[in-house]
């Protein structure tokens, strides 16, 4: 690690926006076009939506690397997962809003697909 500052900032950031993406990740057409233009209409998670990230950096003696953004596709399938045991209802779709469980998603048993 270089700058473990960094690196925690990049982990953090991958996993808000992985959290945004689960949850509220859509982007919709209408008549044609794109609905969403920009931050104001398109939901991101704020730091209100933020959970308590602890991140724990295990030191190395590998030469550095880039961090890139591998912690955002750990994201929805924790949450989906974490929905589901406390729900029984199994997302297989993005976003992972409530107005999509349903006919889309339907209740489970733990054991099945």
């Amino acid at each position: 690690m270089v700058n473990p500052l960094s690196l925690r900032a990049q982990i953090e950031g991958g996993l808000i926006w992985g959290l945004s993406a689960s949850l509220w990740g859509e982007i919709t057409v209408k008549g044609g076009r794109v609905e969403q233009s920009n931050f104001h209409d398109y939901r991101v998670a704020r730091l209100a939506d933020a959970p308590r990230i602890d991140i724990h950096l295990i030191p190395s003696t590998e030469p550095p690397g880039g961090i890139g953004e591998p912690s955002v596709p750990l994201v929805a399938p924790a949450v989906a997962n974490a929905v589901f045991a406390a729900s029984g209802v199994r997302h297989r779709r993005l976003p992972l809003e409530p107005r999509r469980a349903g006919a889309t998603n339907r209740p489970t048993t733990p054991s099945s697909p």
